[in-house]
């Protein structure tokens, strides 16, 4: 049940540029989340909301050229050092790809926030949904999502990552 909020200021990119990126962007977290981006069944849970600032400033001024902020939530478990790298990397690829040459290319101005939601917060369906249960869902076995987060939390419990 991957979230990514997705700061795009508008006019930033084209609207084909624009949606070709959400998709992408879809791929990536998914694939960093250690799911397959071509189930249908992972494909429905994992949402991208847009959102459009009026403005962005660095410094107290205007900026010149578009900045990005992404911020990637999944249950906790499914990041570790490695896939948050690759996720930091990955999208701002994707993003500094889709302005097409319209901008210097800056990866500096491409912001990217791997969060981890801490089992049993993740509230959707009306009610609290953990590691275990979304696992199970995307899968549709129950217990091998219950023996997939028991696993993958211990692991992840054990290093303090």
């Amino acid at each position: 049940m991957p979230m990514l909020d997705a700061f795009i200021p508008a006019g930033a990119l084209s609207a084909e540029a624009e949606h070709a990126l959400l998709s992408q962007l879809t791929d990536i977290l998914l694939r960093n989340e250690g799911a397959d981006p071509t189930d249908p069944r992972t494909r429905d849970i994992a949402w991208v909301f847009l959102h459009r600032p009026a403005a962005v400033f660095v410094g107290g001024e205007p900026t010149t050229a578009p900045r990005y902020r992404f911020v990637a939530s999944v249950p906790e478990g499914q990041f570790d050092d490695e896939r948050r790298a690759a996720i930091v990397a990955e999208v701002t690829e994707a993003v500094l790809a889709a302005e097409d040459g319209a901008y210097p290319v800056d990866p500096q101005r491409v912001w990217v926030f791997p969060n981890e939601l801490t089992d049993g917060t993740w509230g959707a369906g009306g009610r609290i949904n953990t590691l275990a249960d979304i696992v199970g869902y995307v899968t549709g076995d129950a217990e091998a999502g219950r023996v997939y987060a028991e696993r993958r939390l211990s692991q992840r419990r054990a290093v303090g990552v």
